[in-house]
This record gives structure tokens, sequence and C-alpha cells, in this order.
């Protein structure tokens, strides 16, 4: 069991599906050397197949004993589908614009498709998904070499890839299918949380590059917390498919409003929405209905007395409210392990559990900094 847990809160309310935090992490992270065909943030169409194709349905996780349940490596041509470019260079002598592959499946391949009968009650709604850093990851149960580690400072889950021997079992433990195999160098490899980034005071490149501002990032025990309030205060912000048994670390603020049906003359049924509760309790468990009355209640609030605290962090006026990386707490941490604390890039998000008040850490809201500076 880790010290303490890094999380992520996404409010689905605002997600506009423009794949901003997916590129952001493919142009840092996996757009080289065996990573082309991974996607460790993507933002699917819901409901939708999903990536890898019908995740939902490979297996991984534990049942109600706490039994690891087995699972179904996904295919790379079939279930991922194989990376392809485009004839760029051709283009130049003239030559058609053409794939260098014939495209067979990708990423949001089923875009926008949603499901319904267009226009009495089609519906679709976004969901991004990274590794749920889970504290009771099914990658770390399945792997026989102990190469699947929880960090202790922070919960963030890693790969050692001096273990790892590409088994594969971590990608069959993991219900959500966010762990994948690197055959250039035959080893596993996921989603690091950003951890390198978030040591030197920037948040995850996926939620700093969202253009929805949807994604809050912070210690679930940071009670002052905006990631604290949404999960354990207000309980809008929920685990997605907690029945997996993995307790899962990234957490969904569900959707709440949706259009009304039409009747079969195109007439407006009062009372009716497209969003079928059945699907969002697949997802978020029988938590999401209290989750949507106290959240339809705090916008009710806001309209009438101009009051509501949820609502203030779930619009995020101020980009740097959203982020509490605590700071001081990672350089405490360097500190007790004898290595040097890494320099702070940017003070805006220093903020957290173990940081002194704004006014003696001498916030520079202007942006970046270069050195640690403002620590007491």
């Amino acid at each position: 069991m880790s010290k303490r847990q890094l999380a992520m809160v996404m409010d689905l309310n605002k997600c506009i599906g423009c794949q901003t935090c997916t590129v952001a992490c493919k142009t840092q992270w996996t757009n080289r050397n065996g990573r082309e065909y991974m996607y460790w943030n993507n933002v699917e169409t819901y409901p939708g197949t999903g990536y890898p194709k019908n995740w939902m349905e490979l297996g991984g996780g534990f049942d109600a004993a706490g039994d690891l349940q087995p699972g179904i490596i996904p295919n790379l041509e079939a279930d991922y589908g194989v990376p392809w470019d485009y004839n760029y260079d051709a283009l130049q002598g003239g030559a058609s614009f053409e794939p260098n592959v014939e495209p067979t499946w990708g990423p949001n391949w089923d875009e926008d498709e949603g499901t319904g009968l267009f226009p009495q009650d089609n519906y679709f709604f976004y969901l991004p998904r990274i590794c749920n850093h889970c504290t009771n990851p099914g990658c770390l149960s399945a792997c026989p070499r102990d190469a699947i580690f929880k960090r202790e400072q922070d919960g963030v889950v890693l790969v050692d890839l001096d273990r790892c021997q590409g088994y594969r079992y971590c990608i069959a433990g993991c219900p959500y299918k966010k762990i994948y195999f690197n055959p250039k160098i035959s080893k596993s490899e996921k989603c690091i949380l950003c951890f390198p980034r978030i040591e030197q005071g920037l948040p995850p490149a996926c939620a700093q590059q969202c253009v929805g501002r949807i994604r809050f990032v912070g210690f679930l025990d940071d009670t002052e917390g905006q990631v604290h309030k949404l999960v354990n205060k207000y309980k809008v912000a929920l685990g997605l498919r907690t029945d997996y048994g993995t307790q899962p670390n990234v957490y969904y603020v569900p959707p709440t409003e949706s259009p009304a049906k039409f009747d079969a003359n195109g007439k407006i049924i009062e009372g009716s929405t497209r969003l079928p509760i059945e699907e969002l309790e697949k997802l978020f468990g029988t938590e999401v209905h209290q989750a949507i009355k106290t959240l339809k209640a705090e916008m009710k609030k806001r309209k009438e007395t101009g009051e509501s605290e949820l609502m203030d962090i779930l619009i995020a006026y101020q980009h740097s409210d959203m982020f509490r990386l605590d700071n001081n707490y990672y350089q405490q941490v360097a500190k007790e392990s004898g290595r040097k604390p890494l320099a702070l890039v940017d003070n805006r998000y220093v903020a957290g559990k173990f940081t002194k008040s704004g006014h003696e850490m001498n916030f520079f809201h202007g942006g970046h900094t270069g050195a640690v500076g403002g620590h007491h």
C-alpha cells in the first residue's frame, strides 16, 4: 500500500472529443520505437467498440472473492489495428494521397457513431481513458516476474523494464486493457501518469493540454484539493467499472444532461432523456444515481443563490486551480531517499497537503520559473 494516492478526475459533461489529450500523450510518450499502436490516452465514443476493440469483454480483473480472472490478450491487427502512415514524400511527384497499409481498425474507429435512431433517440458521449493506477492492479497481480509495482510515494503504477520478460500476463490481467506490449523490446509499457512532469511541477500532458478543462489532478488525502472534494466530499466523481475489483484511481463525473427524445411525429416527449441510466450504471455503478442527483441539486442551488462550491470546482475558472501537485512533498521524498530534488519548472501547481500557504509560497502566476524558488 502506497503512502499516498495521486488521482485524476475527468468531468464528462465538458469533454468535447477533440483528442488534444491523445495527441499530447502520443507526441510525448508513444510516437516511436514499437509504441506506434499504443495509446496510453485515448478518447472513445460511448457506446462504441472502444480501443482495443470490445475491451470490456476481454476479461481480467477480480471476482467478488478477490481472485484474479482470466483475460484475453488483444490481437494487434484485429483489435488494435496495424498503425499506418501516409505517402507524404510521394505527393510532390503527383501521387495520390494513400496510406502505406490498408487500414482495418484503429483507435476511435467508430468516432461519433453512437447508437439509437436519428432523430428520435440517438445519443453518444465521450469517454477518455488512461491507466487507472489502481489500488489493486490486475496487471500487478498477474505478473509472475514482480515487474509491476506501485510507487510508495504516490501510488503510480509502473513497469520495471529490467524485470519484465514480455510474458504479457499483465495485459490479460488488466480489465481496462491499458497496458501494452512493445514488440521492439519485448517488454510491457503503460501510462506513467507523467510522474517526471509532476515531480517538476507540471501536470500530466493530457491534463494540462485539455481544451475542455475536464481533468483535475491531485492527491486523494489532500482535503483542500479538488480531487478529494469531488471524490470524497461531494461523491460526484466515480470509478470506471469498479465491479472489476481493481479500485481504479481515475474518476469520472458522469454526464447529466441530454436532449429529450422525439416521438414518431417529431414531437418532444416531455420528461424523457436520451441517455439511458442503465448505461451509466454499467460504467459507474449504482452510485451514479446519487451523483447525478447531487450535481443537479448543486446546479439548481447555483441558479437560485449564486453559490455552489461544487459548481465553482467543476467550472474551473482558473487553470491553475485544477491541479494540486504538492511539490513540497516530492521535494521532501527526494531528500529522504538521498536524491537531489528536481528543479521546479512551473510553480503554479505546487499547492497541496504538505504545502505552506500561498503567501508563504510566493506563487508566480505568470508562468514558468525554471527554479525551485518559493520553498521555505
